[in-house]
């Protein structure tokens, strides 16, 4: 049964993500606004809601490593295994401008969890301003949303507005129900396995909350969406620290493992320092740099079990 649960998660996080890039993208030209601005909030965040569940009841069931590895584990992947995966698929364009605001909150949002992991717990007072975090971002990107492409101010015809929200309202529900399905079988393997609280939740749960921006992503690079697919990696990995966090730390404090400080977090900093060097400085990333970050995160897991 549980291997069951992970085929019909896969197969809704597929749809929903296909569903999801359908709509935000119809969105972005009825309002005449960027991409990439879109992948960033509405695609990035949205696809993010299966952390934000798996993390909230995580900490409510007495499981804060995998509330945490969650999270970290995520953006890893986010970083490395999902953007290796898009330019795989189809050679990443990287957008201009607007990128070097939001890749600068990403790095600021996993450089700002290292004093707050010094302490040995996230608590109520430092949720409230990671989530602070997250609203002056939100604020900021609303008022400098960057420039339309030409493509996009010229592009075909604009989907109906009340279509647009039904595909997006209709990948998010797919995407949650997805998510919930692929988490609970592949935790039940994982444990089957005997393998720790902490590395189900870097591994097996964050790689399961992140497939919706795998799938987003994918199916972004299929359609030659690059903003939306870039878009979607460094919107969710921001909501993640500053949104999932903060919210859960708020309904309930969270202790941090030791190891977090000591090896995933740095982990996290360096990939998040070097995704951003890439996007910075390559007019496109390509299927030689996809290879790099896949063999990137598959060291990492290994590395992870110790």
């Amino acid at each position: 049964m549980d291997y069951i649960y992970v085929a019909v998660g896969l197969l809704c996080l597929f749809l929903g993500g296909e569903a999801l890039v359908r709509g935000s993208v119809g969105i972005a030209q009825r309002l005449a606004i960027s991409p990439l601005l879109i992948g960033l909030t509405v695609v990035g965040f949205g696809t993010s809601m299966p952390e934000l569940l798996v993390s909230i009841e995580a900490a409510w069931r007495g499981v804060p490593d995998i509330a945490v590895g969650n999270i970290v584990g995520s953006n890893i992947a986010n970083i490395a295994l999902i953007m290796g995966i898009t330019a795989l698929v189809w050679p990443i364009h990287v957008p201009g401008a607007t990128l070097r605001r939001d890749t600068g909150v990403m790095i600021l949002a996993a450089v700002a969890l290292v004093p707050i992991f010094m302490t040995g717990q996230i608590g109520r007072p430092a949720g409230m301003m990671l989530l602070a975090g997250l609203i002056g971002y939100l604020v900021w990107a609303y008022l400098q949303p960057g420039d339309m492409t030409e493509d996009d101010a010229l592009g075909a015809e604009k989907p109906k507005a009340l279509v647009s929200v039904l595909w997006v309202v209709a990948g998010f529900v797919a995407l949650l129900f997805g998510a919930r399905f692929l988490v609970d079988g592949a935790v039940s393997i994982a444990r089957d396995a005997g393998l720790s609280e902490a590395f189900i939740g870097l591994t097996i749960v964050a790689v399961g909350t992140s497939l919706p921006e795998l799938a987003t992503s994918v199916v972004a690079a299929f359609r030659r969406q690059s903003e939306i697919a870039i878009g979607n990696v460094i919107g969710s990995n921001i909501f993640n620290v500053f949104g999932i966090l903060g919210i859960t730390a708020v309904i309930q404090p969270i202790p941090v493992a030791g190891r977090f400080m000591t090896f995933d977090l740095p982990v996290m900093i360096a990939l998040s320092l070097a995704i951003t060097a890439l996007l910075l400085t390559r007019p496109v990333i390509g299927r030689p740099m996809g290879l790099v970050l896949l063999a990137g995160y598959v060291g990492y897991v290994v590395l992870a079990q110790g």
